[in-house]
């Protein structure tokens, strides 16, 4: 079995991730781990998966047929993850342009590596005005 990541991207429907599921199943692949969201109007994420070697091709030709996504099979890494100190950073502020960019380059200044970043914007409860939150899952090598 071979890691591999797929990227997609489509317009959302009921019955899309299973359909991805099932490509990978027929193939005898194994779903690993995923992240899958809702975001602006379209159904976006990625997954984790093991493919045996003789179905990769077999397995991107299927997913490239799909014409109500894009879908992109990128090879995983083999080589294990050097022991990591892991940290989560949780940041909360009045949304403003170039928040994300400012907050990705103090972490890069102190060599921490961003290894998941979720965020959102919501209304703030008192005054309504866009509020920024993040959680920047990070780790030191």
């Amino acid at each position: 079995m071979k890691p591999f990541i797929i990227t997609l991207i489509g317009k959302d429907k009921p019955g899309l991730l299973g359909s991805l599921a099932d490509i990978i199943y027929q193939y005898q692949g194994n779903w690993q781990s995923s992240n899958f969201a809702l975001m602006a109007g379209r159904f976006a994420g990625f997954a984790e998966v093991e493919i045996p070697e003789e179905s990769v091709a077999a397995v991107e030709k299927a997913l490239n047929a799909r014409s109500d996504i894009q879908v992109t099979l990128s090879p995983g890494d083999t080589e294990p993850a050097p022991p990591m100190q892991k940290a989560v950073v949780n940041i909360v502020g009045n949304d403003k342009t170039g928040i994300v960019n400012e907050i990705t380059a103090v972490l890069n200044r102190h060599k921490v590596n961003i290894i998941r970043f979720e965020s959102q914007c919501e209304s703030a409860p008192s005054s309504g005005s866009p509020l920024f939150k993040a959680a920047a899952h990070c780790c030191v090598t």
